[in-house]
């Protein structure tokens, strides 16, 4: 398997593949400039061998974009430190860091991030590409859209709906439904700002 990523994320998810005593083929980034991490080599360029992959980039945006690009065999990973009810669904690339619990009835999708002791309650709903934070709890029957970031610590009351590619901030208690695109700080959240493309936090940033 190769790990596409050879960031921080990229070497957590490396362990992750180790615990579970799976073989890592190495790790593909063009952009660090590194040759070797973890003991594992660094190619700049996806290898002809690759064959499955996960991918360990924290932005969901970009991690969207390989997925689309890259149609490798991407495993569900996750952690053996991890809670994961036999009766929730995971789809493919998702990873799921060690502490994290994710609870009965719960459908995650494709490659999602289920961070260190994030709880996903009872009946959520996640969209693809999601990405809930180290700590981060949702409560039952929350549903959560495509490409949004859940920051750390926050906290999501049960039965609310998050749109897509939103961005709640650390430790944002949020008890309302919130629309697509809305960044969501404060206790309780409130939307501050909205962003103008999917996933493209620059006009936030700047």
């Amino acid at each position: 398997m190769h790990i596409i990523g050879a960031g921080g994320h990229g070497k957590v998810v490396a362990e992750l593949i180790e615990l579970n005593q799976q073989p890592i083929d190495g790790f593909i980034d063009e952009m660090s400039g590194l040759h070797q991490l973890l003991d594992y080599p660094v190619y700049a360029d996806f290898p002809p061998s690759t064959e499955e992959a996960i991918i360990a980039i924290g932005d969901n945006l970009i991690r969207k974009r390989i997925a689309l690009q890259y149609p490798y065999q991407y495993p569900v990973l996750i952690h053996p430190k991890a809670c994961v009810s036999k009766r929730a669904t995971l789809g493919k690339g998702t990873v799921v860091i060690g502490g994290a619990t994710i609870n009965i009835g719960a459908k995650i999708g494709q490659h999602v991030i289920v961070n260190t002791n994030a709880s996903v309650g009872h009946d959520c709903l996640l969209g693809d590409f999601v990405h809930i934070a180290p700590n981060a709890a949702l409560a039952g029957n929350v549903c959560i859209g495509e490409g949004t970031n859940i920051g750390l610590g926050a906290a999501i009351k049960q039965g609310v709906h998050i749109g897509s590619w939103c961005l709640i901030g650390a430790g944002a208690v949020v008890i309302e439904n919130i629309p697509d695109n809305s960044v969501v700080v404060g206790n309780p959240g409130r939307v501050i700002s909205r962003l103008k493309n999917d996933g493209d936090l620059s006009e936030f940033c700047n």
